[in-house]
């Protein structure tokens, strides 16, 4: 499995390309700013764009959506969504093969109702769902609970060495581990939904007091 990650522009949006190297064929998580980038990329490495998810339904995910369309003839795909050749639907646990290798989605509401990650092999993406240190913004105490519970019963349960591809480079690396990230993360180590909460709704001062940017 080969992963390349891309700093695609906007608010320092990250996208992706993962391909199973024994077909050659090729999913696309989140094009955002830079679809042609991407599409230029795979067709100077003789790879086929086979899939193409956007992992939830803001403007900075889903901005490149209509080029990337166009320049690859496939639907770029959120939650709900039903890829138009395999009639397979982007829901929890649908697995789409690629070659290989299977890409899984797990659903996990929170910092949008459609939120999705992305596993395929040992790699997440996470899009705004997980970052490294931090976890996606949330408007309301309901999701806020809500993106607690995919946090624990979705990403939490997968091994410590499940690598973590996140929407946003906001932490301090690029990409991480779930074991990274269950020990460190403090939105992870928080002990409930409480003090999860608290963490949020604090989250400037606690930023401010350990020097986190």
């Amino acid at each position: 499995m080969f992963i390349k990650q891309f700093a695609t522009g906007g608010d320092r949006n990250f996208g992706y390309i993962v391909v199973d190297e024994s077909s050659a064929k090729a999913v696309v998580i989140d094009p955002s700013f830079s679809p042609k980038r991407i599409v230029n990329f795979a067709l100077k490495h003789g790879y086929k764009i086979e899939y193409i998810f956007i992992t939830h339904n803001h403007p900075d995910h889903t901005n490149g959506k209509e080029i990337i369309e166009t320049l690859t003839g496939k639907r770029a795909l959120l939650f709900g969504q039903i890829n138009p050749i395999s009639g397979l639907r982007v829901e929890d646990k649908t697995t789409f093969p690629l070659g290989r290798l299977m890409v899984t989605i797990l659903h996990t509401p929170g910092h949008t109702p459609e939120s999705i990650c992305i596993q395929i092999g040992d790699a997440l993406f996470t899009g705004d769902t997980l970052f490294v240190g931090k976890v996606g913004g949330t408007t309301s105490r309901a999701a806020a609970r809500a993106e607690y519970a995919s946090l624990h019963s979705k990403l939490l349960v997968l091994p410590d060495e499940t690598r973590v591809f996140p929407g946003h480079d906001y932490g301090t690396a690029p990409q991480s581990t779930i074991g990274i990230e269950r020990r460190e993360n403090p939105f992870l180590v928080a002990p409930d939904f409480a003090a999860f909460l608290y963490l949020k709704e604090n989250w400037a001062a606690y930023k401010k007091e350990h020097g986190i940017k």
